[in-house]
């Protein structure tokens, strides 16, 4: 039995565990130690801080999923500043063996890996993700994180995206708005701008200058408990109107990528799963005009694995080192 350190950094937070490994299956996977990456000034400094939490040595190999596309020069985190030097990752954290993944493809790896007990129905017809063809991996969290996974029935590939910069495209005068409010801001409006964390914000600050109300203090978390918890009814509106553009760009992406099934998570998605349901959110992901027909068979479903970027991380390790991965 081997163990190997697993990481998943994102925007906000980066994670670490030790997963053990045997016969090209995962055994278990540790507790994860959070760590905010705004407090810390370097990935080699929480490196460190996790080694020290282990208070044993560290497995001299790692699986790392890191929030930006992959270099082989250098890796600058999309939504943080925080930078990866491949050259230099052996030589600093001290492995023999590692790997270094988008964020998303580790999620991907691990909605390949885990079955149907953990794979939650959102909408479209209740069955099973298909062993044969394209599945979208989408999740807001910091950012909005875009995967393919495609299966051909023996074997499975996962393709990571930045699909989450393309343009956001407003479909009713509301967005509209929206659209304006955040142009004059960044200029050019990407859909992680509305389908992430700090989206809900934007879309919040523009219903309140409608309402003509002002907005309430706190930060984005505060907001996001106003809101999942109905506390406030411009919060209220502005989670619905997160659940319209969330199905628009969810089908739009389906809709690039095959047509698929679509897998659901990231960093809201746990916290999103009570609400999605009695959301708008089934209507916008089918309304695609002459494709409604073909959106409304596909299925959509949300990962419920706590930690599926670790645990893809691990998975994606077993696929490059061992003989296969087993479950």
């Amino acid at each position: 039995m081997n163990d190997i350190i697993v990481a998943d950094v994102g925007g906000t937070h980066a994670r670490f565990a030790v997963a053990q490994m045997e016969d090209g299956g995962i055994v278990s996977l540790s507790s994860p130690m959070t760590l905010a990456t705004a407090d810390h000034p370097s990935f080699e400094i929480a490196w460190k801080l996790f080694g020290e939490s282990l208070r044993r040595p560290l497995p001299r190999a790692a699986a790392i999923a890191v929030a930006a596309p992959i270099r082989n020069d250098l890796i600058k985190l999309t939504n943080s500043p925080w930078v990866v030097q491949p050259s230099q990752v052996a030589e600093k954290l001290d492995l023999d063996t590692y790997l270094l993944i988008n964020d998303f493809a580790a999620v991907a790896h691990a909605v390949d890996y885990v079955d149907d007990s953990q794979l939650v129905h959102v909408a479209g017809p209740q069955l099973p993700l298909p062993q044969s063809g394209i599945i979208s991996v989408i999740g807001p969290g910091t950012g909005l994180g875009v995967a393919i996974l495609l299966r051909d029935g023996k074997q499975t590939q996962v393709l990571a995206t930045e699909a989450g910069h393309c343009d956001f495209a407003p479909l009713d005068a509301v967005e509209d708005r929206i659209l304006q409010k955040l142009r004059i801001r960044h200029g050019r409006v990407s859909v992680e701008e509305i389908v992430s964390g700090p989206g809900l914000r934007a879309i919040y600050e523009t219903l309140s200058e409608m309402e003509k109300r002002a907005m309430p203090a706190g930060d984005d978390k505060t907001l996001w408990a106003m809101a999942l918890e109905g506390r406030d009814n411009i919060a209220a509106a502005a989670l619905d109107r997160f659940f319209l553009t969330l199905g628009s760009v969810a089908g739009d992406i389906a809709l690039a990528h095959g047509p698929g099934p679509v897998v659901l998570a990231g960093g809201l998605g746990l916290r999103l799963a009570d609400h999605i349901a009695d959301s708008s959110f089934a209507e916008r992901f089918v309304s695609k005009g002459h494709y409604r027909g073909l959106m409304e068979s596909l299925t959509v479903k949300l990962i419920t694995h706590p930690e599926p970027g670790l645990l893809g991380a691990a998975v994606a390790f077993a696929k490059q080192h061992g003989e296969g991965i087993k479950r």
